[in-house]
């Protein structure tokens, strides 16, 4: 499995880390909470949509949308399954979340953790989605939380025997642990372990997934995650194909001997990791431009206008979305001042915003936020999901969504 972490001979690495710290730190000061909250919850959906999409699995936003608000698809069982595996990563991403937060010095490189990750998912999946082709092309069962107990073969990958899994294990938390490395090192190892994960391949199935949502941990405790304001999922499911050939090339036996001293070629992880690196800058970046709050702001209000148009709204509106948005969560008895109308009709402004989803709060009487239901997202937000799908919720003229597979990913 050595090289863990790559060489950097022209220091190109280093670069590309100075410039993921630098932007992610920038990212996260961007927005107010709760606002920023709102919006690392809005991505959780998102999240799963593209790790969906990573293994050939295309679960429309609607489809997740309405799941999540237990409005399953009727009578069409593929479709359902769907859905909740895309629950199921969701549920894993708030639990992952939440365990982060309250166990600050947990060890997210050993097998137990990764072992949790894995069981939380499948323990969440339809039992149809549980099963495998093994080796012999027979039927296997995966087991949530199991290591793997049989051989396997991804393409031309041949991982670890399944009885030396330990011993790579073992290693793999040694090396990567985020509290024995400095700064710059994190976010290397974040992308060198991505792989490294990958290639030692320690389930039967759903590799792909934990490695996903452990890396989504790494990042958050490198503290490159920007608050959880950007994801890796959605720069590599946008560039699958590539993504899927630098895993490959990592994959590969040392070259010659200019190719590093391990048994795995040091010149593939170094690409791996510089290509990985590339795409969290192209998507924190593009995150930036997103939540740039002069830019969200003029969003914002445009939208306000098309709901005084569709819906009827008074132009008051405007004025508090944005309010709303600036200051992160506004208590109901300014409603009438921001408004300049008479507290009835800012409750009843109030009331019809609540039942679109667009303002939320925790109680009935409690101060509101910034809601970002899915029939906004294209608004707030463009182009977070793909220009088709983006049409098909936001009310602009689109084929009906569909369920689509693609190809099965390698992982």
């Amino acid at each position: 499995m050595e090289p863990l972490l790559p060489s950097d001979p022209k220091h190109e690495l280093e670069d590309l880390a100075v410039d993921v710290l630098r932007l992610s730190s920038a990212l996260g000061v961007r927005l107010r909470e709760p606002t920023r909250s709102s919006v690392a919850e809005l991505l959780r959906p998102m999240n799963s949509y593209y790790s969906n999409l990573i293994e050939g699995h295309s679960t429309h936003p609607i489809e997740i949308d309405a799941a999540l608000r237990a409005e399953a698809a009727g009578g069409d069982p593929g479709q359902q399954q769907l859905q909740h595996e895309a629950l199921a990563h969701i549920a894993v991403q708030r639990l992952l979340d939440e365990r982060l937060e309250k166990e600050p010095g947990l060890a997210i490189c050993t097998p137990e953790f990764l072992c949790w990750l894995h069981g939380e998912f499948y323990q969440r999946m339809p039992r149809q989605l549980r099963k495998v082709r093994g080796p012999h092309d027979e039927e296997v069962e995966v087991v949530p939380g199991a290591l793997r107990a049989v051989d396997v073969q991804v393409g031309r990958h041949v991982p670890p025997h399944h009885r030396s899994l330990d011993r790579f294990l073992a290693r793999f938390a040694e090396v990567y642990e985020p509290s024995r490395l400095g700064k710059l090192e994190r976010v290397v190892a974040a992308a060198a372990a991505h792989h490294r994960l990958a290639w030692i391949h320690p389930f039967v199935d759903g590799n792909g997934r934990v490695a996903r949502l452990f890396t989504d941990a790494y990042l958050a405790r490198a503290e490159i995650d920007g608050h959880g304001l950007w994801t890796a999922s959605r720069g590599l499911a946008r560039r699958r194909d590539d993504y899927f050939a630098a895993l490959a090339a990592a994959d590969e036996a040392r070259r010659n001997d200019y190719d590093g001293r391990g048994a795995l070629s040091d010149q593939g992880l170094r690409q791996f990791c510089a290509f990985f690196l590339r795409s969290a800058l192209d998507q924190i970046s593009f995150m930036g431009s997103l939540l740039d709050l002069d830019a969200l702001e003029a969003r914002i209000e445009r939208f306000a206008e098309l709901l005084t148009y569709r819906e009827g709204l008074p132009p008051s509106t405007r004025d508090l979305l944005r309010d709303v948005m600036l200051r992160g969560s506004v208590p109901r008895g300014e409603m009438a001042r921001i408004t300049g109308t008479s507290e009835r009709s800012a409750r009843t402004l109030t009331s019809r915003l609540a039942g679109l989803r667009l303002l939320i709060s925790d109680t009935p009487k409690g101060p509101v936020r910034l809601g970002f239901p899915l029939h906004a997202v294209g608004y707030y937000f463009p182009r977070l999901y793909p220009e088709n799908v983006e049409q098909s919720f936001s009310g602009e003229p689109s084929a009906t969504p569909r369920r689509r597979r693609r190809p099965a990913a390698r992982r």
